[in-house]
């Protein structure tokens, strides 16, 4: 079998998007200053389009419309501003964060395309395990439904765009502590929860959730990843 690695080499030698996976936890102060100036660089420079894969220590993000109200255990864990669109959100071990650098001036400057790219690639990820991702009017994010019959987010989305360069993007939930999405309204969506693959029964390694994300790019944004 082809070694993870391996793969991400090869997309990275025959396509225009550098791939970056970070074996330990980011902080996000570090994460959203490493965005930006790759932000800067794509634009001013032609530096390559970068999908960066990451973990985060256990941390809030705070949305341009989150509401104070929604953030319910304030001292849990540290809470960033994120500049991005939405509300609050939980990062944290477990979960796979995919930060995407993208040039939509290039690509087409189409935000509503685009955050529809960004969740058919979740979803076409999901399918890899035979999970079904599904969009809801009106809920940010992918959500499936659970055995129970009740329905669970399991993916959150956020967007920002500089100059028609994406950043800020995806995050899976793997195998998270769901207990600590318990201090925020997540994304400032009340009456549903969260899931997990782990939550679901599965097993799924991290390396195997990164080979379905790099294989479902092509299909999702066109052309090789």
């Amino acid at each position: 079998m082809t070694s993870l690695a391996s793969r991400v080499r090869a997309r990275v030698a025959t396509g225009p998007v550098e791939w970056r996976i970070s074996s330990q936890p980011v902080t996000y102060p570090t994460a959203l200053a490493a965005m930006e100036e790759r932000v800067e660089a794509i634009r001013a420079d032609g530096a390559p389009e970068l999908c960066w894969l990451l973990e985060h220590p256990p941390l809030y993000t705070a949305g341009t419309s989150a509401r104070p109200e929604h953030l319910l255990a304030p001292t849990r864990f540290p809470v960033f501003p994120a500049g991005r669109g939405g509300q609050y959100t939980y990062h944290g071990p477990g979960q796979r964060v995919a930060y995407l650098m993208l040039d939509l001036q290039r690509r087409g400057p189409d935000l509503r395309a685009y955050i529809w790219r960004l969740e058919e690639w979740v979803i076409r990820t999901l399918a890899h395990f035979n999970l079904h991702g599904e969009r809801r009017q009106g809920r940010v994010g992918i959500w499936l439904t659970r055995p129970d019959g009740a329905e669970a987010k399991i993916a959150a989305i956020g967007v920002r765009i500089r100059r028609w360069v994406t950043y800020h993007g995806v995050a899976i939930n793997l195998d998270p502590d769901l207990a600590h999405f318990t201090g925020i309204v997540p994304c400032g969506i009340k009456g549903f929860g969260v899931t997990s693959f782990a939550e679901l029964g599965l097993t799924t390694s991290m390396a195997e959730l990164d080979g379905a994300l790099i294989d479902s790019f092509g299909e999702a944004f066109g052309g090789a990843p």
